[in-house]
């Protein structure tokens, strides 16, 4: 079988009909390049190019085995450049899970980043809760996750990128709408969409802590896992809802917001999470790349 190297020095003689120039195209000497192309020949049984002491023409069987070569030296190069693009990390896939809500807000500013900065990676996107997104970490599913916390697994390196404010979403009507902001005071004994401990844990744990904290007592109506399920029950008038301000970018209609108020402080946290004997290339600079669009 021929070798890449004898359908270069073909392609580079076919090219140029001179065997002097094509030699020093492929900064080699006119000898071994004179040597590769009767070598392909002979692999062949065929005679590919006409020489005489002054010319050099190709023959009907090099006309046609040049433009395979060509397709052959292309892919070869094409190939070569790709695995040295994804060794380096500037090529290849990345998987990452997101909850629902950073579907509005972070996903759009890494989707966009990448676009222009890693054109040559591409992203799997999957939608997954947080629990959903650490058992996919460690089974190799996803390569980064964007989870709420906490986040205590040994085979995890992780990275906070986001505290935000929790806000009160507020139904049409609803007279507490006059008000600037609000506390925890302004919720007790008052009809709340509350988060599901399966599923939803972060969030509930996070406003059960909240309102013992400050000894107040709503009235949970509905439990329900997901932001934008929540968001459509205020829209409807069910009660009001406790969200981080990242809830915004859902843009519910007939839904206002007032930024809850409280001591100490609650921020809700996003953290970037990937395995540490992760092998893939492109985490690092897709890692790098979502830390920089988020901050």
């Amino acid at each position: 079988m021929f070798e890449l190297s004898q359908l270069r020095c073909f392609v580079a003689a076919a090219e140029e009909l001179h065997f002097g120039r094509a030699a020093q195209r492929l900064n080699m000497t006119q000898s071994p390049l004179s040597r590769q192309i009767q070598l392909l020949e002979r692999i062949l049984d065929v005679t590919l190019l006409e020489r005489t002491s002054r010319t050099v023409s190709l023959t009907p069987a090099g006309r046609v085995f040049l433009i395979e070569a060509r397709r052959i030296v292309r892919l070869a190069e094409s190939a070569s450049l790709s695995a040295r693009r994804v060794a380096k990390g500037d090529a290849g896939k990345v998987a990452i899970g997101f909850t629902a809500v950073s579907g509005y807000t972070l996903v759009p500013q890494i989707v966009a980043q990448a676009r222009a900065s890693l054109p040559n990676i591409e992203l799997d996107l999957r939608e997954m809760v947080s629990t959903e997104q650490t058992d996919a970490l460690l089974t190799g599913l996803i390569d980064i996750g964007f989870v709420r916390p906490p986040v205590v697994r040994s085979e995890f390196e992780t990275l906070t990128i986001l505290h935000e404010p929790l806000l009160v979403a507020l139904p049409s009507g609803d007279p507490r709408q006059g008000l600037s902001t609000l506390t925890p005071a302004d919720l007790d004994g008052q009809p709340l969409i509350m988060y599901a401990r399966q599923g939803a844990g972060y969030f509930h744990d996070m406003l059960v802590r909240l309102f013992d904290e400050a000894q107040v007592a709503p009235n949970f109506v509905q439990h329900v896992t997901q932001i934008h399920s929540m968001l459509g029950l205020v829209r409807a008038g069910l009660a009001a809802a406790v969200v981080p301000q990242s809830a915004l970018g859902l843009h519910p209609d007939d839904v206002q917001f007032r930024q809850m108020v409280t001591q100490p402080e609650f921020p809700v946290e996003l953290i970037m999470a990937w395995r540490r004997d992760n092998a893939n290339p492109a985490l690092d600079p897709m890692r790098r790349l979502c830390a920089e669009a988020i901050g």
